[in-house]
């Protein structure tokens, strides 16, 4: 699917849903299974959806987080996406976290905690940081079941 940008979805419920179709065929492409959606609650528009691409772009930043941040504000007019929501497979790790931050989501919702990389509820807690400057409401556990599959299975095929 790649970066999808105008759509519009109802019920809010179905967020989590495309998103998670999303990182399934990020697996296809070879790719960590992680894909985040980006949403303006007023209109209900989805303004970006992406999955990850480091090893398509050969770039470690090209996390599905930051991709669909910058393809929201380019829609959304400008690097702040103020009232805008954040929908992720996976506890975003501390530099996604941090873009978050500095995007001014609203809200973050996310499906699978991530013990070992995450930066929201584990390792450095970048919003509990007195140098984060926003700090969103944060949602976990979304589907939590089915994106821990779909990642177990993406790295089990490959052991």
């Amino acid at each position: 699917m790649g970066i999808m940008t105008g759509h519009i979805l109802s019920p809010p419920q179905g967020y989590m849903e495309i998103v998670l179709g999303e990182a399934a065929e990020a697996a296809l492409r070879e790719e960590v299974p992680v894909a985040a959606l980006v949403v303006d609650p007023e209109t209900r528009e989805i303004l970006a959806l992406a999955s990850n691409r480091t090893e398509e772009l050969t770039d470690a930043t090209a996390h599905a987080e930051l991709l669909a941040l910058q393809a929201a504000a380019k829609i959304f007019g400008g690097v702040r996406l103020f009232g805008c929501d954040l929908y992720v497979t996976l506890e975003p790790c501390p530099m996604c976290a941090a873009a978050i931050s500095l995007a001014r989501i609203r809200r973050l919702y996310f499906a699978a905690p991530d013990p070992k990389g995450g930066g929201v509820e584990h390792g450095p807690r970048i919003f509990d940081q007195p140098t984060c400057h926003h700090r969103p409401d944060v949602y976990g556990g979304i589907d939590e079941v089915r994106a821990g599959r779909i990642l177990r299975d993406f790295f089990q095929a490959r052991r």
